[in-house]
């Protein structure tokens, strides 16, 4: 087959603004909803404060917090939240990507470059919608089931409204964005190498095939590959994200509409065995906390109590994770705008008298 030049590939039809936006947004909501329950899996494996961990592994957390708190508030626990940021978040983010990339392009940018610019604005942009969906979904996610008697958090909210309203008033409501420095100091990067690896796994794909019409196979390929990829290597960063976005003060906790039950929290702390407590602050405790509200000193911090395991917390269900939720929000992104174009075409032809 004859092979596609850069010059084509880069002039290839540039689907409408309204067409990527809404195929992005269902797709990333799409991969969001299929995912949820190992993400809730990662988020403990992260922010778990006890210690030993109380998950061994992957397979080990899906098993224990199915049995043990089901699945609606177990496994989906935080899944209102996460619905709430997820949809417009991903139609925002896809509108100013494609913005980006086509402005770059014409002004003759490089193309990898532009790829990895607008990924990373894109997602910068996207994040003031996103971010406080996450912070109420990883708390959610780390608490589990109400009044939850197998895995002490430190939270205790009744719904996804109740925890929103008490971190208002106790927190405060810039509390909704706690973390957002290290949620975008995390997202910024694995969206713009996701975009990059991606935009450059396809080229091949088309160099290779000779048709800018991918078959399945390529499509699941080169989108499962670029996700986990990009989130594997951002792992440190997920893991020290989790820790500040499921940190409270004693304080706080005291605070909280519904606390946990103090004698089981003292238990947990007892059993402590490190000096210094690297983990989310959700207990009270007397050991000295990590102010993970830097990057770099969280990222000592957990090396230097955890070791390079510590870094890679979760690695595991991030890494599937990633590459599921990447395949199926870009595999469904390009279908969905096939779709609209056909849809277009045939409103645009006149009809055969």
């Amino acid at each position: 087959m004859a092979e596609i030049t850069e010059e084509e590939d880069l002039e290839m039809k540039r689907p409408p603004y309204l067409h990527a936006m809404l195929a992005g947004g269902i797709g990333g909501t799409s991969g969001d909803i299929l995912m949820h329950s190992l993400d809730t899996v990662k988020t403990r494996q992260q922010g778990d404060p006890h210690w030993p961990p109380k998950y061994r592994s992957l397979g080990d957390a899906y098993l224990k917090i199915f049995r043990q708190e089901g699945v609606r508030r177990g496994l989906y626990g935080g899944f209102t939240a996460a619905m709430l940021g997820s949809f417009p978040g991903t139609v925002v983010f896809f509108g100013c990507y494609e913005s980006c990339k086509r402005a770059m392009l014409d002004r003759g940018i490089s193309p990898s470059f532009t790829y990895l610019a607008s990924g990373f604005l894109a997602d910068f942009v996207a994040s003031v919608i996103y971010v406080p969906s996450e912070v109420l979904k990883t708390r959610l996610q780390l608490q589990g089931r109400y009044k939850n008697p197998y895995f002490i958090s430190g939270y205790n909210y009744r719904s996804t409204w109740d925890a929103a309203r008490t971190i208002a008033r106790v927190e405060g409501v810039p509390a909704l964005y706690s973390g957002y420095k290290a949620t975008i100091i995390r997202d910024l990067p694995f969206s713009a190498f996701q975009f990059a690896l991606y935009e450059q796994f396809r080229r091949v794909a088309v160099q290779s095939t000779g048709s800018h019409d991918l078959g399945f196979g390529w499509e699941v390929t080169t989108a499962v590959s670029a996700g986990g990829i990009a989130g594997a290597v951002t792992c440190p960063l997920d893991v020290v994200k989790t820790r500040i976005q499921t940190q409270i003060t004693p304080d706080s906790h005291e605070q909280s509409s519904q606390p946990a039950k103090l004698e089981k929290v003292v238990s947990v702390v007892k059993e402590q065995k490190r000096h210094i407590h690297s983990g989310p602050r959700t207990v009270p405790t007397t050991v000295p906390t990590l102010d993970t509200s830097s990057i770099l000193t969280g990222l000592k911090m957990i090396y230097k109590t955890e070791g390079v395991g510590g870094w890679f917390r979760g690695v595991g269900p991030r890494t599937v994770w990633t590459s599921v939720q990447s395949g199926t929000m870009l595999v469904m992104y390009q279908y969905l705008l096939k779709q609209f174009e056909r849809m277009s075409e045939k409103k645009e032809s006149p009809s055969v008298i």
